[in-house]
């Protein structure tokens, strides 16, 4: 495989001023006034990426995502390491970066493309498709400076898909948009998979991360914890990162774990349309109130129901502790399932312990419906 990425011993400092005069005037009367430090954002981060590979990118706000992906795509400078890539870039960073605000949304494209590397008469060639994919229309000739988050995102997604980039580097900008954009972007994304194009996504969306990632990189505090398979990388960033360190309503009772998931007769077999219990085993150091959570996933990664958390509160004691579930009835059609469980703080926003693909449970369907879940419509005519 060929690597399109290499990220070798990066490391990116930035001075941070305290109490510094900002007018000239000021400066020449106080010279030397005010203090300064340094501030560390990346801590030697290597990693290569091939060719046809898409990798996550996850972290909790201030981990040094944004940063890492800044210093890829050359709008940043490293400050010692090097960062290697063959093969024609696309990225999509913070909103509306890389457009002039004062420029319509045709000028940009064509900025956009010069900056690429293509000549007009390509960028032309391929205006067209640009315009259709963003939806923006008769705002083409309109100052982006007044466009919505919504329109900035639909314009930069379009040009950087259609100029046909090697690489493709997306830093959190789809969470902007309408849900049907979003689920265009995501297709498009999909089909770039298939092309054999290399993708780095960056993203707070677990379950989109699940269903393109193969592979996930972690970062906390500027450093590379953990990368490999995405599941694995899900739960590093769940049991450890997902709660903000400098949150105040950061639960102290962290030495929760989940030890085990059992059914009575052994197997996670299921017929559609049936029920099933399972018991949760769960270690904890003190007496803690929380709340259960239960995903389940397709293969695919597709998010197929999420319990709501504030419903389903447990006490767990010191020692060991045991959490039966019943679930009244699996409408799934036939396939493989997996299923994440977790133990969420009293406000549901603070993962204390989480189990990334806990159990598979494998449904069988003697139907003929097709898809995920059983609807079983009543027909009448009259």
């Amino acid at each position: 495989m060929v690597n399109t990425i290499e990220v070798l011993g990066v490391n990116k400092e930035f001075v941070i001023h305290h109490g510094r005069h900002q007018s000239l005037k000021e400066r020449l009367l106080h010279p030397g006034s005010g203090s300064s430090e340094k501030f560390r954002a990346l801590e030697d981060i290597s990693f290569v990426i091939g060719a046809g590979e898409t990798v996550g990118i996850l972290g909790h706000n201030g981990s040094g995502k944004s940063t890492l992906l800044k210093t890829i795509c050359g709008v940043l400078a490293p400050t010692s390491g090097e960062i290697k890539l063959r093969g024609t870039l696309a990225a999509l960073l913070e909103l509306g970066a890389g457009f002039q605000p004062e420029l319509t949304g045709r000028e940009n494209v064509f900025l956009y493309g010069a900056m690429l590397g293509l000549k007009r008469k390509d960028v032309a060639a391929i205006f067209d498709d640009i315009v259709e994919f963003s939806e923006i229309g008769k705002f083409i000739d309109t100052q982006v400076k007044f466009y919505s988050s919504g329109m900035y995102v639909r314009l930069a997604f379009a040009v950087a898909v259609n100029v046909n980039p090697d690489i493709l580097v997306v830093d959190e900008v789809l969470a902007v948009g309408d849900e049907r954009f979003r689920a265009k972007c995501m297709d498009r994304i999909v089909r770039f998979q298939n092309e054999g194009r290399t993708i780095l996504l960056v993203t707070h969306d677990a379950d989109q991360v699940r269903r393109l990632c193969s592979r996930t990189i972690v970062l906390n505090r500027g450093e590379m914890v953990f990368d490999g398979p995405t599941a694995e990388g899900l739960k590093v960033f769940r049991d450890h990162l997902h709660a903000d360190e400098n949150s105040p309503t950061k639960s102290t009772h962290e030495n929760i774990e989940i030890t085990s998931v059992t059914t009575p007769s052994g197997s996670f077999d299921v017929r559609s349309g049936e029920g099933m219990h399972f018991d949760v085993a769960i270690t904890s150091a003190n007496a803690y109130a929380g709340h259960f959570v239960m995903e389940i996933h397709s293969r695919r990664g597709e998010l197929i129901s999420r319990s709501d958390a504030l419903t389903s509160p447990v006490q767990l004691k010191p020692g060991a502790n045991s959490i039966g579930i019943d679930i009244a009835e699996l409408p799934l059609l036939d396939g493989v399932y997996d299923l994440n469980i977790g133990i969420v703080d009293d406000i549901g926003q603070n993962v204390m312990a989480w189990s990334e693909k806990a159990a598979t449970i494998q449904v069988a369907y003697d139907g003929r419906e097709q898809g995920i879940v059983e609807i079983a419509p009543s027909i009448t005519q009259s």
